[in-house]
């Protein structure tokens, strides 16, 4: 072991890799059955459907390399261990969702103002198993989620949530044509799918985004969490306050404190460290003990010592 960790800087996921690998194979299976299938009947809806599918193999092949790499342990050059790729793949898959839904946005228009003729029954026989396929998928990565948390697993259920939207749109989209034919419904049905996709890749964007910009996660209050530190006896400041995510569950926390002098410093740290486990979770904390009349703090600490003097 290269060095002592009081929380593991790694994670053993075996449900959200069996689940993912499982999740993989299916879709690659049905990936390559939707590309036959659009390009033989001509529907551009199908096509944008099996263009949303690749994105979900390579965000699947990035997730899977995310949870292999989270299994390494922290070394001398990542003290965090490999955590952090979960998010740089999380990050990518949202944007390769973004770049795609331009694509289709694009040749979506192209095709409103130019119809094509579509292959309606090959269309409607490709979309239907796909549905059964993406709510297949959907209920595995839901399950899953209910037994680790992992924002792979998640950009992946939003993915499938996404892919079962899409395939229920491109069945509406052929039964329309099919009794109206207005050719002009599958463009349409392949923007909405489009917009479909854009926004799962834009939610799971700035959700990554946030964790790579080290910003306090959504479900803490880091006034409360301030306002708790400061009520553990012999706290009498708490200052540089940061609290992050390296992945979706691990979390860090730093801060400094001022603290009275009357009371042993390591129980000070351990009531600390106790109120953070047990109010939030937070089992990762670094706190700095500090003195206002030897470190220097500028108008701060002058603030502090003229306050706490006159109280």
């Amino acid at each position: 072991m290269y060095d002592f960790h009081h929380l593991p800087h790694e994670k053993q996921q075996t449900r959200s890799r069996r689940t993912l690998w499982i999740t993989l194979i299916l879709t690659l299976f049905f990936t390559i059955v939707e590309i036959i299938g659009g390009l033989l009947s001509n529907s551009l809806a199908l096509l944008s459907d099996s263009a949303h599918m690749i994105s979900d193999v390579i965000a699947l092949g990035l997730s899977m390399t995310a949870i292999y790499l989270a299994t390494r342990p922290a070394n001398a050059r990542f003290t965090y261990g490999y955590l952090r790729f979960e998010i740089i793949a999380s990050f990518l898959n949202g944007l390769a969702l973004a770049i795609i839904a331009i694509g289709i946005f694009i040749e979506g228009i192209r095709r409103a103002i130019n119809p094509e003729e579509i292959d309606l029954s090959l269309m409607l026989f490709i979309a239907s198993i796909g549905l059964v396929v993406n709510i297949v998928l959907t209920i595995i990565l839901s399950r899953s989620m209910k037994d680790e948390e992992n924002l792979n697993i998640q950009s992946a259920l939003w993915h499938f949530i996404g892919d079962l939207l899409s395939s229920i749109g491109v069945i509406v989209s052929a039964i329309i044509i099919y009794f109206t034919g207005f050719i002009i419904f599958d463009p349409i049905i392949s923007i909405v799918i489009g917009g479909i996709i854009f926004s799962g890749g834009a939610r799971i964007i700035r959700e990554s985004y946030l964790i790579l910009m080290e910003s306090v996660p959504h479900k803490f209050d880091l006034d409360d969490v301030r306002t708790n530190i400061a009520a553990v006896e012999g706290v009498e400041d708490v200052h540089e306050l940061h609290l992050w995510a390296i992945s979706s569950d691990h979390y860090s926390l730093s801060a400094h404190v001022f603290i009275d002098n009357n009371i042993q410093p390591f129980c000070i740290i351990l009531a600390i460290n106790d109120t953070l486990k047990s109010n939030y979770g937070i089992t990762h904390s670094t706190i700095q003990m500090e003195n206002v009349d030897i470190h220097p703090h500028g108008e701060y600490g002058r603030d502090f010592k003229s306050t706490h003097t006159s109280s």
